[in-house]
């Protein structure tokens, strides 16, 4: 059975979804202070995605495949976090109106503790120019939830307003990327063709 290192709700639905075995356990890791180190370093926003993904699966002891995950917003070299407050979360969606910005949705998988799969999702969203009255009232009605997400938005709710156009895959943008899991897993014989 496959271990998904993460508590992600979404994550989540979307195995049980694709009817994947798995059992959620999600990984202790200070990913605040590993993201900022690996920033330090040197690592871009895709790279830094790869490394959170690798050690959340890494951190867990266990039998099987273990699967690690991670999802990075990035405006340019700049890695926008989930929003601590309503305001926060306004000035990211001012950042982002009327632009272009990635997601970076990393999956790991570890077997006896080392790794053996990657992938990583890269998603181009173009955001449409949203007035500051309209960035106000989404952040107010959506709060509960875009507090959780990286950007200050999901598209599988009504931040899909916000955008013109998605260049990537949807599930890459719900922060994993799962038509590659699921290929990895059919061939290896974990879930049959």
């Amino acid at each position: 059975m496959l271990t998904l290192a993460s508590s992600s709700e979404t994550r989540q639905t979307l195995l049980r979804n694709a009817a994947i075995p798995f059992e959620a356990v999600p990984a202790r890791i200070d990913e605040d202070s590993l993201r900022d180190a690996l920033l330090a370093e040197g690592h871009g926003p895709r790279n830094v995605a790869d490394a959170l993904a690798e050690m959340k699966a890494l951190r867990l002891r266990r039998p099987g495949l273990i699967l690690g995950c991670d999802q990075i917003c990035a405006l340019g070299d700049d890695i926008l976090t989930k929003p601590a407050t309503p305001e926060a979360a306004r000035a990211q969606l001012t950042r982002l109106s009327g632009g272009r910005h990635k997601l970076h949705s990393a999956a790991v998988i570890v077997e006896d503790g080392t790794p053996i799969w990657r992938h990583i999702g890269d998603v181009t969203m173009i955001m449409r120019p949203v007035s500051d009255v309209y960035i106000s009232d989404y952040v107010e009605r959506n709060w509960d939830t875009i507090r959780h997400s990286a950007g200050s938005y999901t598209l599988e709710g009504e931040g899909a307003r916000l955008f013109q156009q998605v260049q990537g895959d949807f599930f890459s943008v719900l922060g994993l990327p799962l038509l590659p899991l699921i290929n990895y897993l059919v061939t290896r014989g974990d879930l049959p063709a």
